[in-house]
């Protein structure tokens, strides 16, 4: 068996990754790190196959909307349970404070990430062709008591990334800024919208 090669963090693949600084507001700000002094990643993203890759990348460009440093691998619980065990014990000695963990079917890596891992695990169930993703649904949300895995919508990559930033700042005053400012232009967008149908009358929406 081939060794596994280091997982992909930042925003690979380029000799420098560019992690954007600051609030959501300053995304034209980045700054630039060596690949041999890196940060260590405080996001864990990992699937359980690339047919997942379209899902995870909404959780990926969250993070990377907010400067936070992560690292991406595809591993299967089923198939490598060598391979996964070693990642979930890792993960905290990589620096890694949440995982984000999405899966289709019998979606058990989620789960088999809250088993191992101490930290918090977020759930993404996949949408599947068979019963529309509500067997991923099950298999993630149904945790037995005391191994709690935080399950978001069936593929609602980008709810994860959101989530994983609200736990992140509850320890980190920037992160926080930046996710006060994330939530002040939802609130913004929603009250232009209003506006413009009080002025405009509902026919400017269609």
């Amino acid at each position: 068996m081939q060794a596994r090669k280091e997982p992909l963090r930042g925003r690979l693949p380029s000799a420098v990754w560019k992690v954007a600084s600051g609030s959501m507001k300053d995304s034209d700000s980045e700054r630039e790190i060596n690949l041999e002094d890196s940060t260590m990643a405080k996001v864990s993203v990992v699937m359980g196959s690339d047919s997942d890759m379209p899902v995870m990348a909404k959780a990926v460009e969250v993070l990377e909307k907010f400067g936070v440093d992560y690292e991406i691998r595809i591993i299967s619980a089923h198939r490598e349970p060598d391979i996964f065990v070693d990642y979930a014990k890792t993960a905290k000695d990589r620096g890694v404070q949440v995982i984000i963990a999405g899966a289709g079917k019998a979606a058990h890596l989620p789960g088999m990430c809250a088993a191992v891992f101490e930290g918090p695990v977020i759930g993404i169930p996949m949408k599947t062709s068979d019963l529309g993703g509500v067997d991923s649904l099950y298999s993630i949300v149904q945790m037995p008591t005391g191994v709690p895995v935080a399950t978001v919508a069936i593929n609602g990559g980008a709810n994860a990334g959101i989530l994983a930033v609200k736990m992140l700042a509850m320890t980190d005053s920037a992160l926080a800024g930046a996710l006060h400012d994330f939530i002040v232009e939802q609130k913004e967008s929603v009250e232009s919208k209003d506006a413009k149908l009080q002025s405009e009358g509902y026919h400017a929406f269609l």
